[in-house]
């Protein structure tokens, strides 16, 4: 299918994963309620920075963080690797595959169309930071507000193409959960997700400006709390954008070679 033709269908495919998303809002509530970690966090480091800050961070400092964190989270995840997998094991992949746009195409649009119900659940989240953080829980100037949407729309990206590779793992090895769960613990670890990257030592650090993790929600939480001046926020913003180009190329190789292998039988 041509890229216009493609671009033709997307408000179709938008529109189906909307009415999905609204359908199955119960479980969206509940994968929301398993996102709470941040939240725990927030009250843990806050325990820790009641006698003295820890580096740059006092007690508002980490309630701005974690609730821009929880917020983050909402916005640049993604699920496609448990879907393609149980629609390999299902062989159900066989009627996507049936279909003139790729798949491929088909499991963004799912996600993307998923971003209204979150922003119920993050603008809120985003407010209440506001009212107890006050201005400086959001960028104060114009060019923060335009690299913080790109970094979460980065971070979205990284989020997706890291599912849908781990996810065609399963054309070569029957299930690929066990890796994305490995994938998980190091999102966990790297990502900011359970505290300030900043807060480690220095060489960890640098070795983790190297991996994909932070790009994910690290980096747009700390633009959206003014972390970064603009020259090294555009540096983040180029190493987050060349990893979203890496990951692609990678995704297109891994799926094409893995539909190559890819048999349903029945009906």
């Amino acid at each position: 299918m041509s890229v216009r033709n493609t671009l033709r269908a997307m408000p179709t495919l938008l529109r189906v994963g909307f009415a999905e998303a609204v359908a199955y809002r119960a479980e969206m509530l509940i994968w929301v309620l398993s996102t709470t970690m941040p939240l725990v966090n927030m009250v843990l480091w806050m325990a820790v920075a009641r006698g003295a800050p820890v580096g740059r961070f006092g007690q508002a400092d980490f309630v701005g963080y974690f609730l821009a964190t929880f917020a983050v989270r909402q916005l640049t995840s993604s699920w496609a690797a448990w879907l393609i997998n149980w629609e390999v094991r299902q062989g159900t992949l066989a009627m996507r595959l049936l279909r003139p746009i790729s798949p491929l195409w088909a499991y963004a649009a799912e996600n993307v169309a998923g971003f209204p119900m979150r922003l119920i659940v993050a603008v809120p989240v985003m407010v209440l930071s506001v009212v107890l953080v006050g201005d400086k829980a959001l960028p104060q100037q114009a060019w923060q507000w335009a690299f913080f949407v790109l970094a979460v729309l980065g971070g979205w990206a990284i989020s997706f193409l890291a599912n849908v590779t781990i996810g065609a793992l399963s054309f070569f090895l029957g299930s690929s959960q066990k890796v994305m769960e490995v994938w998980l613990v190091l999102y966990f670890v790297c990502s900011g997700y359970m505290y300030p990257v900043e807060l480690l030592p220095p060489t960890l650090r640098t070795v983790i400006d190297w991996l994909p993790f932070r790009y994910q929600i690290g980096l747009p939480v700390e633009l959206m709390t003014g972390a970064h001046g603009w020259r090294e926020a555009l540096w983040l913003l180029g190493a987050q954008w060349a990893w979203v180009a890496l990951l692609g190329v990678l995704m297109v190789v891994v799926w094409k070679q893995g539909v190559k292998r890819f048999a349903a039988f029945g009906g």
